[in-house]
């Protein structure tokens, strides 16, 4: 049975000890060789996450059908129609039990999943390539039927959930490569309203994050472009007296250099109190921006490799320790998780999957059940799997 586990640096160091030895990046970017990490990712073929190899673009983990542990959701296709797929999890990481989601293959990049329709469990949206977006609704027991199109078809690269409206129901946030960004409102029924656009055809947003940055109780929303156009950031304004089911944002914000970025996820990463991100660049460092409070940025951590190829970003508390770590999927090099040393701007980074990965999307959760997030990684033309947070060896 093959293992793979979490390694020790983009060079052979071997093992410390027993334990996994890791870089240590300061905030300017250095490694140093690191006191060892007690905690490793492993996989076999035990944790492979289908019979075969995909396109997949995407993975995200919920428990779906009720009995307390986490399933997953994977979009499948990219530019080719694909079948995508709901993976049942019979606990501990075993996920023996699959089923389509929807009757038609899909060109998909993007899933979601949210509680969209008011009743309690976990709903699927999905995104997909020059073919309408579709909304799939559970019946609570991981059974999912088809509800809805969302609008016109777009090339849509990723989709966000969140009370983007301050109503209290889900909506959704889609970026598109190539086109305008769409946001669909929710009336509470899982019904969408197309309510607005943001950024322009012009524009390659390849992904955002939704988050109250500037701490005024409006969600606003953070850009990673592509082709070499800046990342930008656009704070929501009030929209006075405008028509119900109006969503405002002030001129895009740049920040940062202008580099190839695939993806932002958000967290607070020095414990200040103010929300932070990170953004994950192709043939660049990926960039912890540690944020201000008022949506700015106070300072920029440079994490990983020079030459980094992240194509995705999860945030997650991997060791408990309080501190948020993150975890990078990236094509043609290893998978990179980084801890989150102390509040100071301190990352820890460990390697894990094969040192040629065609990592796409990637979610985190505790499938095996013991306390500790998992990892779970959706590639393209390579098989799917499950990477299990351990304790390293003693």
């Amino acid at each position: 049975m093959r293992v793979l586990v979490g390694r020790i640096t983009e060079r052979p160091f071997g093992r410390t000890a027993g334990l996994a030895a890791l870089f240590l990046w300061t905030a300017w970017g250095h490694a140093d060789l690191a006191v060892a990490q007690d905690r490793v990712f492993v996989s076999s073929s035990r944790l492979l996450i289908g019979v075969q190899a995909n396109r997949s673009a995407s993975v995200r983990a919920g428990d779906v059908d009720g009995d307390d542990d986490v399933d997953l959701v994977v979009a499948n296709g990219r530019h080719w129609p694909g079948q995508n797929l709901v993976f049942l999890n019979q606990s501990r990481a075993r996920f023996n039990v699959a089923r389509p989601l929807g009757r038609d293959l899909c060109t998909s990049y993007a899933c979601e999943l949210a509680d969209l329709d008011g009743d309690g469990d976990l709903d699927v949206a999905v995104g997909n390539d020059q073919a309408p977006s579709r909304v799939f609704l559970n019946d609570g027991t991981g059974q999912f039927r088809f509800h809805t199109n969302l609008g016109q078809p777009r090339s849509v690269r990723s989709l966000s959930i969140a009370d983007i409206d301050g109503d209290q129901d889900m909506d959704l946030i889609l970026t598109c490569r190539g086109s305008a960004n769409p946001i669909y409102l929710n009336n509470g029924s899982a019904d969408f309203q197309h309510a607005s656009d943001f950024g322009t055809r012009e524009d390659s947003t390849i992904d955002v994050a939704v988050v109250d940055l500037n701490e005024d109780g409006r969600l606003d929303l953070i850009l990673a472009n592509r082709d070499d156009q800046p990342n930008t950031i656009l704070l929501a304004e009030d929209p006075g007296n405008s028509a119900k089911d109006t969503v405002r944002f002030g001129a895009p914000v740049a920040f940062g250099t202008a580099e190839s970025s695939r993806a932002v996820a958000t967290a607070d990463f020095d414990g200040d109190g103010h929300m932070d991100w990170v953004v994950g660049n192709i043939g660049a460092a990926n960039v912890v921006f540690l944020g201000d409070g008022t949506g700015g940025v106070s300072r920029e951590i440079k994490i990983g490799r020079q030459d980094g190829q992240t194509f995705c970003i999860a945030v997650a508390d991997l060791d408990r320790d309080g501190r948020p770590d993150i975890v990078a999927g990236n094509q043609g090099q290893p998978n990179v998780v980084c801890y989150n040393r102390d509040n100071a701007g301190r990352f820890v980074t460990q390697l894990f999957g094969p040192n040629q990965s065609a990592t796409y999307g990637l979610c985190v959760g505790d499938f095996s059940g013991d306390g500790y997030p998992d990892i779970a990684i959706a590639n393209s033309d390579q098989q799917n799997q499950i990477f299990v947070n351990q304790p390293a060896r003693q």
